[in-house]
């Protein structure tokens, strides 16, 4: 006998006939669009609202239009009970999940593996919840026949306890699992209080940052909006979710589309928020975007000129009429003397475009590097200077993934990092041991040999190098 958890809200939150659920969702899948910068990627985390159809489900496709044609076989969903207090995280024990569409096995393994982390089986809270029930038709529409399905709704967890859960998660994620995080946003305030706070809770969400979240919103609560109730019904789950994709290197986070009821509806005076938020592992492997070559030149001058007009005067000049060098990347500029290093600083990512960003480094190079003392005037004639513009960082599980020459290499532990930029092997000639001690050891202030230790974060990048 197969043990089969019933749908528990089809013909209320969504058709409880077959055609007319599968029309609905077609529909919604086709009127969704996908931006240029989403539409080639396979999320590793989607966070999608889970209320009836009719009022979040169009914001909804925006999310699972990404995976159709994507080869998902294994789905974990995460929400947060609406009936039942929960202290941990639960996962049911069913055999299958249904809908009208069809049956959705349960991955037995993969959650008797979750276990491990804390997490229990309990069946009980799931029978009346709608969370994520809603979003197992859109799945059954865009994956393929097949996929499994591991259930989790997180509840009240410490740090420890919620970083342990986030850890086994990461391990068992691959290229062919995805994360499904379920929650609606501000929950019935007028449209105007609403669409204010849900702004400020994405703006937090596509930081990346789970403690710049938990802030957001701790911030939101103390304004007493009225008639608002919570501002992310699922977030422990959001939390969680967040945790995750931190640590699986997900840290490409766009929004897709964000809606409210009163859109649907044309009632303003209480509505419900909804989003839809993709999670993408940045490309370690990519190079950036390399600038042309009368920019490289311009960038070098630029450097130059910072530099000497600083030395001279104190002021850091802007270069406003260059605002057409509007990419935004890391960089660092290096400063030597005769070929000897005379100061290196930059940054790993950056909000601001290039044009305002090179000057900085340069003249933090010039001045702020520890290991040297300020330049002088008398120096500027001999000082040459390099520019590294920088891809996004890719958090790597192991060592061997390093490339050396071709990756430039951060670590990071216990509030301390350092960072070697790519050509600095090929400089030394050291091999990847001699090459992450001294990384370890020199820049980052911490045991030699702690890049060996899995408590230590290891993020690669690659870099467009270019100089005087």
């Amino acid at each position: 006998m197969q043990d089969v958890r019933r749908p528990a809200v089809a013909g209320s939150f969504y058709p409880g006939d077959a055609k007319a659920l599968a029309d609905q969702v077609d529909g919604f899948l086709k009127q969704a669009q996908c931006s240029d910068a989403a539409k080639n990627k396979t999320p590793k985390v989607l966070l999608a609202p889970h209320a009836g159809y009719d009022y979040s489900g169009q914001v909804a496709a925006y999310g699972f239009k990404l995976l159709e044609g994507r080869n998902i076989q294994k789905v974990i969903i995460l929400s947060s009970s609406h009936n039942y207090s929960i202290s941990g995280a639960v996962s049911d024990d069913s055999d299958f999940w249904e809908t009208p569409l069809g049956k959705v096995e349960l991955d037995k393994d993969l959650i008797g593996k979750l276990q491990a982390g804390g997490i229990t089986l309990d069946r009980e809270p799931f029978i009346p919840e709608h969370d994520l029930e809603v979003e197992l038709p859109f799945l059954q529409k865009v994956l393929p026949a097949g996929f499994t399905l591991a259930p989790i709704l997180a509840g009240d967890m410490n740090d420890t306890e919620r970083n342990k859960l986030a850890d086994l998660l990461a391990q068992n994620i691959d290229e062919h699992i995805i994360v499904v995080v379920s929650s609606d946003m501000s929950h019935y305030p007028a449209g105007a209080d609403a669409a204010k706070a849900d702004q400020d809770t994405i703006k937090a969400i596509l930081t990346g940052e789970e403690d710049q979240f938990v802030s957001t919103l701790k911030q939101l609560e103390q304004k007493n909006i009225p008639n608002a109730l919570t501002f992310m019904c699922a977030r422990p789950a959001v939390e969680l979710g967040m945790l995750v994709a931190e640590k699986v290197g997900a840290g490409d986070v766009q929004l897709l589309k964000y809606a409210n009821s009163g859109d649907v509806t044309g009632d303003d005076s209480r509505v419900v928020g909804y989003s839809a938020i993709a999670f993408f592992e940045k490309e370690a492997t990519a190079k950036p975007k390399d600038p042309s070559g009368s920019k490289k030149t311009a960038l070098l001058k630029m450097a130059r000129e910072s530099v000497e007009i600083f030395v001279k005067n104190g002021n850091v000049p802007r270069f406003d009429e260059l605002n057409n060098f509007d990419q935004r990347s890391g960089v660092f500029v290096t400063l030597t003397n005769s070929g000897s290093l005379r100061g290196c600083i930059g940054l790993m990512e950056s909000s601001q475009p290039l044009f305002e960003t090179v000057p900085q480094m340069a003249v933090a190079a010039a001045v702020d590097d520890h290991r040297f003392s300020p330049v002088t005037v008398e120096e500027l004639p001999q000082l040459k200077y390099e520019v590294s513009v920088l891809s996004p960082m890719k958090k790597i599980k192991d060592s061997s993934e390093i490339k050396l020459g071709t990756n430039g290499v951060k670590v990071q532990r216990n509030g301390r990092s350092g960072v070697f930029l790519p050509q600095v092997a090929e400089e030394t000639g050291w091999d990847l041991d001699e090459f992450m001690n001294h990384l370890c050891q020199d820049k980052a202030g911490l045991p030699a040999d702690c890049w060996k230790d899995p408590d230590t974060e290891i993020y690669t990048f690659t870099a467009q190098v270019f100089s005087e």
